[in-house]
């Protein structure tokens, strides 16, 4: 009868020494892991570029996915907001559409030119002449809007057409010619 005492014992000793080697090592502090491939979103986005290591920050809004991805660029200065327009309106960097970004920008406007007033962005906008077959107006609006008011010195945007004031898509779908600001499409926007 003492052997069978024994076996459960051994038996529980060989499962313990198993599990303990199945186990990750202990380590005296802690390391950063790389990690596995697999269909996991990034959490970070690879080191700056010399290109962006700028004294200051700009917020750019693009779209992936029907959704809207602040991006921010480290330039040398606060630039204006002509010169925050015409980097929107060029598209994401190589490196940002590696990583899905898109501009829905390309197939609904043609042209917009902004004039600040009284920390109120007007954006006069030319609509694409072809049919471009885009449905993403709501998208192309909010990377406008969402970029401007992230500015300090912009509370809203309104849309021109020819002087008049512009109905446009907000995040809801309504449409509104009225001042619009980020919150108007806080239902688009996702974090990277």
């Amino acid at each position: 009868m003492i052997g069978a005492r024994r076996v459960p014992v051994v038996v529980a000793a060989v499962v313990l020494a198993l599990v303990a080697a199945c186990g990750v090592p202990g380590e005296d502090r802690p390391r950063a892991v790389t990690p596995p491939p697999g269909p996991f979103p990034p959490t970070a986005t690879a080191a700056p570029t010399t290109a962006e290591t700028g004294a200051v920050t700009e917020v750019l809004y693009f779209s992936r996915e029907d959704r809207l991805v602040p991006v921010i660029r480290r330039i040398d200065e606060v630039p204006t907001v002509d010169v925050q327009m015409r980097d929107l309106l060029a598209g994401p960097t190589h490196t940002e559409r590696d990583d899905g970004l898109t501009n829905a920008l390309t197939g609904a406007l043609s042209n917009a030119e902004v004039e600040l007033v009284d920390g109120q962005a007007r954006v006069t906008v030319t609509p694409t002449v072809a049919d471009t077959g885009r449905t993403d107006e709501m998208l192309a609006y909010g990377q406008i809007v969402c970029t401007l008011t992230a500015r300090a010195d912009v509370d809203a945007v309104i849309f021109l057409r020819d002087g008049a004031p512009l109905s446009v898509p907000r995040g809801d779908h309504s449409l509104s010619s009225d001042p619009l600001t980020a919150a108007d499409y806080a239902v688009l926007i996702t974090l990277r």
